[in-house]
């Protein structure tokens, strides 16, 4: 039964928009994006990167927005007011963000620091400053520090108010960058060619896959914020127009980024008689290594504009790490009937304490160490790999069954025409929603799960034990489901008590 009640929640529609704008907009938009880009092929890449947004990602929100706004409740109670046996979908949507958080805040980290350290120079500064715990530490902390003061602030006053003044910021700082470097000149209109003429010859069904994961974790599906967003509207909300403005504005600024960061790659290679294919253009070494030494190669204004680059990305990731704190921070303060600024800071003491490890790991394997490694990796890119490839197609392949089979096409069909869809098109997205979008993330998952115990097609045993973890974590919390909170009340919105 839908809760129409709404105790706290976003003063506007443009207040929830640009709060759900920012919570897709980060680091999968700038660092991501771009260095995956580089990996598949470049503009053919970017091609199928949008398709996914429009038949995928597109449907997929309607469906996390819908379900919290139904229940006007935490995940965990969004998917047992449709059925109290698959509630233990809700916990899953809480569990991956807090996973997230324990590396977001890391990578966080990192952006303050080279944003502080841009008119000193960041060329090769990143094995030094992740050598270095007690730096790494410290810059965890100031980071989680500027999202703790959002989320201990609530919806209104706190995540609405910081994304109607941080987004817009983001948005003017991207332009400025990417109009400045449009007009370096050398090597410009080569990085333009690759980023916008398509060569299908480059692509892959590895690149598809991950054009498909992108689209996930750059716009935060299959991770419970955008239930947690939608739970904080009311039907003065239009689910289509909010919607489609959150996945136009989110992929607006991934392909803005692209814009900026390959003509200055391409102007760079080319005044330095270098293959551009040479650079470092994978994973942290794209953002942190290859783009110092870009922007630092053009003179004292390139220190201006690496500092407006990196406070874009602190932007970036501060409006993502909000929301998905907010999950968490949701749940306790409902189910437990705690204030706020406890819950939040009790959420916040929990990841800066688990992103130390994280943190320690990262520095070592960039310095060519080994500590605390997990199945071959550092213990981010684990955690990267076990909630990006296997838990946030599970909660998003949830969403839409849980909308297209539990809730059911015609009750679907019902709401979704309330809300302003003609019967046509409402019916036209309860099909997709209940077959077609399933079954493309379904997709991903054995794709993805067979790319990583078997990549290039040779057995990994590290990939199978990463594979094993992630679905023994899903088996765990399903049990604590069963035992702890299936019985119980998980909470409502209306249980804020501030």
């Amino acid at each position: 039964m839908e809760n129409t009640k709404k105790k706290s929640g976003f003063a506007s529609g443009i207040g929830f928009v640009l709060a759900a704008a920012g919570s897709a907009v980060g680091l999968g938009n700038l660092w991501g994006f771009p260095f995956k880009t580089a990996e598949n092929g470049g503009a053919a890449f970017v091609i199928i990167y949008i398709a996914c947004v429009l038949f995928i990602g597109f449907l997929t929100m309607i469906c996390e927005i819908f379900l919290g706004r139904r229940s006007q409740a935490n995940p965990i109670t969004s998917f047992k007011v449709i059925n109290k046996n698959v509630g233990w979908f809700g916990l899953i949507a809480v569990a991956v963000p807090l996973i997230i958080t324990f590396y977001y805040s890391v990578l966080g980290g990192y952006t303050v620091k080279f944003a502080f350290n841009s008119f000193w120079g960041n060329t090769g500064n990143l094995t030094n400053f992740a050598g270095s715990e007690w730096q790494v530490i410290l810059f965890t902390a100031i980071f989680l520090i500027f999202a703790l003061i959002v989320v201990m602030g609530g919806v209104k006053d706190g995540i609405e108010k910081a994304s109607k003044v941080l987004m817009p910021a983001l948005f003017i700082l991207l332009l400025l960058v990417v109009i400045f470097v449009l007009f370096l000149g050398e090597g410009v209109s080569d990085g333009l060619k690759f980023y916008l003429v398509p060569d299908f010859s480059k692509i892959t069904l590895s690149s598809v896959l991950a054009a498909m994961g992108q689209a996930f974790y750059s716009l935060s599906l299959g991770m419970g914020a955008m239930i947690v967003y939608g739970s904080y509207t009311g039907k003065e909300i239009n689910l289509l127009k909010s919607a489609s403005m959150i996945c136009v504005f989110d992929t607006f600024v991934a392909l803005l980024a692209g814009m900026a960061i390959f003509p200055a790659v391409f102007h760079f290679a080319s005044v330095e008689g270098i293959p551009a294919e040479s650079l470092k253009l994978q994973g942290l070494m794209l953002m942190f290594e290859t783009l110092p030494k870009v922007f630092e190669s053009i003179g004292p204004i390139g220190h201006v504009i690496e500092f407006f680059f990196f406070a874009m990305v602190i932007i970036a990731a501060v409006t993502s790490v909000i929301s998905i704190m907010e999950v968490s921070s949701q749940f306790i303060i409902q189910k437990f009937k705690i204030k706020r600024k406890i819950a939040t800071l009790g959420v916040a003491v929990i990841t800066f304490a688990l992103s130390i490890p994280v943190g320690i790991s990262l520095g070592s394997m960039l310095n060519g160490g080994s500590i605390l490694q997990i199945f071959g990796m550092d213990m981010l890119s684990f955690l990267d790999t076990v909630t990006n490839t296997v838990l946030m197609p599970i909660c998003a392949l949830f969403s839409c069954v849980a909308v297209g089979w539990f809730i059911g096409s015609k009750k679907a069909i019902r709401e979704l025409c309330d809300d302003g869809f003609n019967q046509k098109v409402a019916t036209a997205l309860s099909y997709l929603i209940k077959y077609f979008v399933p079954l493309l993330i379904a997709v991903i998952e054995i794709f993805g799960v067979i790319g990583l115990i078997f990549p290039s097609g040779t057995f990994d045993v590290n990939g199978l034990g990463v594979a094993l973890t992630s679905l023994a974590i899903v088996a765990i919390l399903i049990v604590v489901y069963f035992i702890w909170l299936k019985n119980t009340n998980t909470g409502t919105n209306m249980d804020e008590i501030g």
